[in-house]
């Protein structure tokens, strides 16, 4: 192997070509023109885009060495690398653009999120999570798993549970297994009272979520309001449209 692995950067990488080549696959079952892909470490997918023809293509690597070993590896790479951490970067286009990733497990959450703040410009994401994240962000209402994540993606983009991937698929081979997903743009978006005013009832009612919500989060409400029978549920019977009907009773 020309290059080492760092735990520190929860390095994983994909070996298997029948999963790379299904991940290939669900990403060009739609149109883009310009892609950016998170974390390529030692080139198992970037390979391949690379040669997506007619495309803009640009990924973002942290990791110093994983640079200089995909730009002497893959030469049509060169200038294509933003050597930054994902979390710390711009968007890297002006205009809409897909994101692809085996994304680093130890950042997978937060990568979520970073894609939420550029919901208006990515379209559709395709990506490997760890397994549990990947579940969560797909999980609907009554399940134990759904929660803040569950909403706030859903919100504003349609998630699709593709498929499984084994811990043998890596080298090495992580302790977690890993599962595929595709986030795909709600061509409506949820009608809420602010995003600011959805994202804090959601977090506040998944805080305590154990209390029936009239309990969690009686502070955004007026007893008047409380009254209501919805917050005699606890916060995971509520489907993601409750919640942004919610946000228009909040003081």
């Amino acid at each position: 192997m020309e290059y080492t692995l760092k735990k520190s950067l929860g390095q994983h990488f994909l070996k298997d070509e029948n999963i790379i080549r299904k991940i290939i696959d669900a990403l060009q079952q739609g149109e883009f023109e310009r892609l950016l892909e998170v974390g390529p470490g030692g080139g198992a997918l970037t390979k391949h885009l690379l040669q997506i023809p007619d495309i803009d293509f640009k990924a973002v690597e942290l990791d110093t060495e994983k640079v200089d070993f995909l730009s002497k590896k893959y030469p049509s790479i060169s200038g294509k690398i933003i050597h930054q951490s994902f979390l710390d970067i711009d968007a890297p286009f002006d205009k809409p653009f897909t994101v692809i990733g085996n994304f680093p497990y130890n950042i997978s959450t937060q990568i979520l999120f970073k894609v939420l703040d550029w919901k208006e410009n990515v379209p559709v994401v395709i990506g490997m999570f760890q397994k549990e994240v990947a579940q969560r962000a797909a999980a609907k209402e009554g399940s134990k798993i759904y929660g803040v994540l569950s909403v706030l993606i859903q919100a504003y983009y349609d998630v699709e549970y593709l498929f499984d991937v084994s811990n043998q698929c890596f080298t090495p081979p992580p302790k977690v297994e890993s599962g595929v997903i595709r986030l795909t743009r709600k061509i409506t978006p949820i009608n809420v009272k602010s995003e600011r005013a959805f994202e804090v009832l959601v977090k506040t009612a998944f805080n305590q979520r154990r209390k029936t919500l009239r309990n969690a989060v009686k502070a955004q409400f007026t007893t008047e309001e409380l009254q209501d029978e919805i917050f005699n549920k606890r916060a995971e019977a509520l489907s993601v449209n409750d919640f942004a009907a919610l946000t228009f009773k909040m003081r």
